[in-house]
């Protein structure tokens, strides 16, 4: 095939996908002022819930992350030791209102979150309300919003907390799950393959150990849980995984299993796109409209990676961060644009499919469902996004549950962060303290 050809190919497609792109039905029907009847329905519900949730369509690009100084720092997970010397911060924005002022309470929870029988003077210092005070307006964007940061207090006790923001009238804006721990004990971990034949291409096993010399534990196998995550992530955590075998001589508990219990699917290296950039075209952008009010940006294709082989690639495993390139201070200065999302698949999926990943709070979120395009054979949709670096990645739903396997694939060489939380509840106490914590990456990049 000719230079001269292959051009014409490039130019051709890229006519297609702007045609698509302004004929595909929206994945949110919203201007900057109204919802679609699902996202409606979706929001409608304001009770509480132990997880990290919005409960208004109007309130984008939430963060919660450990204050450390680093250009990168949103990509933190909300987890502190009890010294608290590093905070925790809570971001978000909210448009189509005028300024709010809004209230931060905390919930300290169990090990499976259920709300903890004790007082707030156990785990708060002080009062358990806090204002949000520190309030910007937006600035040089065309979408107005105002942006919301809250440094979370200094607490008492390690464990499980639900931070929760209401608004003036008490309705519930979002909630974020936080952990605070000591290490009162040592968490030894390995990443291995798994047992099965089958599932050591796939899958990726953490085995590990805790050693108490320094803590005794009173009956460790029933007291002792451990929760052990993929990312960051709690909708697909293994909860509650109980200790093998129990050495009381030697004061260690093993956590090496054989039916997958330590184990999760390896999935894939995250796809990414970035809309930095107001005067170029980021990676993995094909066109912006500038002059739309908000801005549409419309990603390169993408198509099923379940049969490719592996490809390794530098991610964030799921995260974004916020920023603008022209003009700094991504907070503020940020604009928001309609994304429209592009998947070629033969035939539809067996389920609701969406893009998923930290910016969709890793759940399945009607703002998020793509709509099936028979004709192009195409799954085609749009989210209003804030500028920034975006990784995510496709999911199925299947009876309710995300399966991301489906166009992903899944690889034991993907890079993943797993961490192991250790709740301990002492005898005579009425809540689960948390009392190790350990990081562990599998198939690090050097």
């Amino acid at each position: 095939m000719g230079a001269g050809t292959l051009k014409a190919l490039v130019i051709f497609s890229v006519i297609l996908l702007a045609f698509i792109w302004y004929s595909c039905v929206p994945l949110a029907q919203q201007t900057t002022g109204g919802t679609t009847e699902g996202a409606a329905e979706y929001y409608a519900d304001t009770q509480l819930r132990s997880e990290d949730f919005v409960y208004d369509n109007n309130v984008k690009s939430v963060q919660c992350y450990v204050r450390s100084g680093h250009p990168e720092e949103v990509l933190n997970p909300p987890v502190v030791p009890l010294s608290q010397e590093q905070p925790m911060v809570l971001e978000f924005d909210q448009l189509n209102s005028p300024q709010q002022r809004f209230l931060v309470k905390f919930i300290y929870c169990n090990a499976d979150w259920t709300e903890a029988r004790i007082t707030q003077a156990q785990f708060m210092p002080d009062f358990n309300e806090f204002y949000i005070t520190d309030i910007t307006p937006s600035f040089n964007t065309k979408v107005k919003f105002f942006h919301y940061r809250f440094v979370v207090p200094a607490v008492k006790l390690s464990g499980n907390y639900l931070m929760v923001v209401s608004d003036q009238r008490g309705r519930n804006i979002l909630s974020r799950r936080l952990l605070v721990y000591e290490q009162r004990v040592t968490v030894g971990a390995r990443p291995v393959l798994p047992a099965g034949a089958q599932e050591r291409q796939t899958y990726q096993q953490i085995d590990f150990e805790i050693r108490y010399n320094q803590y005794p534990l009173v009956n460790p196998s029933q007291e002792v849980k451990v929760t052990l995550r993929q990312n960051n992530r709690w909708h697909n955590a293994k909860l509650n995984l109980k200790p093998l075998y129990v050495r009381d001589t030697e004061r260690k508990l093993e956590f090496t299993y054989f039916n997958l219990e330590n184990s999760f699917p390896g999935l894939n290296e995250y796809r990414y796109f970035d809309t930095r950039s107001m005067r170029s075209l980021g990676a993995n952008v094909a066109t912006a409209n500038r002059e739309a009010v908000p801005e549409e940006i419309l990603l390169l294709p993408d198509k099923s990676r379940a049969r490719d082989a592996f490809s390794s690639q530098e991610d964030i495993n799921g995260k974004y961060l916020i920023g603008n390139r022209e003009y700094g201070n991504g907070a503020i200065n940020g604009d928001y644009n309609w994304v429209t999302f592009n998947l070629a698949s033969p035939q539809p999926a067996a389920g609701n499919v969406y893009v998923f990943g930290e910016l969709s709070d890793w759940q399945l979120k009607k703002d998020f469902q793509l709509s099936y395009d028979a004709a192009n054979h195409r799954y085609t949709g749009r989210a209003l996004l804030k500028q920034g670096y975006y990784n995510y990645d496709y999911a199925v739903q299947t009876s309710g549950i995300p399966d991301e396997r489906y166009y992903e694939g899944s690889f034991n060489l993907t890079e993943n962060q797993y961490d192991i939380i250790v709740y301990y509840r002492p005898p005579g106490a009425r809540t689960d303290l948390i009392i190790g914590y350990q990081p562990v990456n599998y198939n690090a990049r050097r």
